[in-house]
């Protein structure tokens, strides 16, 4: 496919010189103006721009800033043809963003082997992006399928918490979208893959999984011994997925994973556990984790206890801020209970249809 490309310079006999020597091989859009390129932008994109520097109304260099600056045109490469020999000036576009310079007046051998050549290389590294991104998602969904394989474990054994990790992640993920939305810890989690921090969450009571039947299963209150010993889940999962991360060596992956497991139970005054951590001190996932998982215990009905209503758990939520929860993340889950009691509800929809 005959490959695009924009000519902008305001002096007629350099697009119809650069036009000559180019409309055999590409296909030319010559414009005048920088501001008629913009133009021609709205409507298709070009393989590779040959912008001149010293133009009215907008410089090239003027130009080429708005160029970087955009989402849409950021990519598109870009060759400054000047008749400036000055480093200095050289240096400023190359710092633009600019991937070469071609002196005026140019040759056609010229010409044509410089964009060629940048063609080729451009193509080269759209080529190796896709494949880069191709392994990416793989990993992505290798990585989520083991969250969720190891997730269902823990849940195929736990047989009073049905449905607890899918709603949960859904929880999670609702409440983060709004801690970002109203800028609650939003320079915190300005670098946290998301989609990464939401699997992660499913992994919350993994520690479970080495908890006796008798005891997870357990029809009933616990004892206290039976409640110290259930409160060993939280060590137990830092304890697995440390040495997943040890093994595997991919520390990124787990590391949320890591954290949420080990201080979902940390309570805000330090009276939480398994090491009593305090404000801040307690990690932001697990922060965040600590009201997700009581809210959907309140509300989930157990062999020993019957589910409050959204209202009663919301009420209890509230009179822990402060305690048990951070206030500031209880703010917003207060804001968004809404958008959280209608993906309960669906979720009770989808069960009761299932039975």
């Amino acid at each position: 496919m005959q490959k695009t490309v924009f000519l902008v310079d305001d002096n007629a006999t350099n697009l119809t010189v650069a036009e000559e020597a180019l409309v055999s091989y590409y296909r030319v859009v010559a414009l005048s103006s920088a501001i008629r390129m913009f133009t021609a932008l709205e409507k298709f994109k070009p393989d590779l721009i040959l912008l001149d520097i010293e133009m009215p109304e907008m410089s090239g260099f003027e130009a080429m800033k708005k160029l970087k600056a955009s989402d849409l045109y950021a990519e598109i490469p870009v060759i400054f043809l000047t008749s400036r020999t000055d480093p200095a000036s050289e240096a400023h576009g190359i710092e633009l963003g600019a991937v070469d310079f071609i002196l005026k007046p140019f040759s056609k051998p010229v010409l044509l082997n410089r964009i060629k050549n940048h063609l080729q290389l451009d193509d080269l590294i759209r080529e190796r992006t896709a494949q880069l991104a191709r392994r990416t998602e793989q990993l992505v969904l290798l990585q989520n399928g083991i969250v969720y394989t190891m997730a269902d474990l823990v849940e195929n054994r736990d047989k009073n918490t049905g449905g607890h990790i899918d709603r949960t992640s859904v929880y999670f993920k609702i409440l983060i979208d709004a801690m970002m939305e109203q800028k609650v810890y939003s320079d915190e989690m300005r670098n946290w893959n998301m989609e990464s921090v939401v699997s992660s969450a499913r992994l919350h009571d993994l520690g479970k999984i080495v908890i006796s039947d008798s005891i997870l299963n357990k029809p009933g209150p616990l004892t206290e011994e039976e409640f110290k010993t259930m409160k060993r889940h939280s060590l137990e999962g830092e304890r697995i997925i440390d040495k997943a991360i040890t093994q595997t060596g991919d520390a990124e992956f787990l590391h949320n994973a890591k954290m949420i497991a080990a201080s979902h139970h940390e309570c805000w005054d330090g009276s939480g556990y398994p090491h009593g951590l305090k404000g801040e001190a307690i990690p932001l996932q697990g922060r965040i984790m600590a009201i997700i998982d009581v809210y959907d215990a309140l509300v989930s009905e157990r062999p020993y206890k019957k589910a409050f209503s959204n209202e009663d758990a919301m009420k209890i939520i509230q009179k822990g801020s402060g305690q048990h929860f951070d206030p500031s993340i209880t703010k917003v889950f207060c804001d968004v209970n809404d958008q959280v009691l209608a993906a309960k509800e669906n979720f009770d929809r989808e069960a009761s249809a299932s039975k």
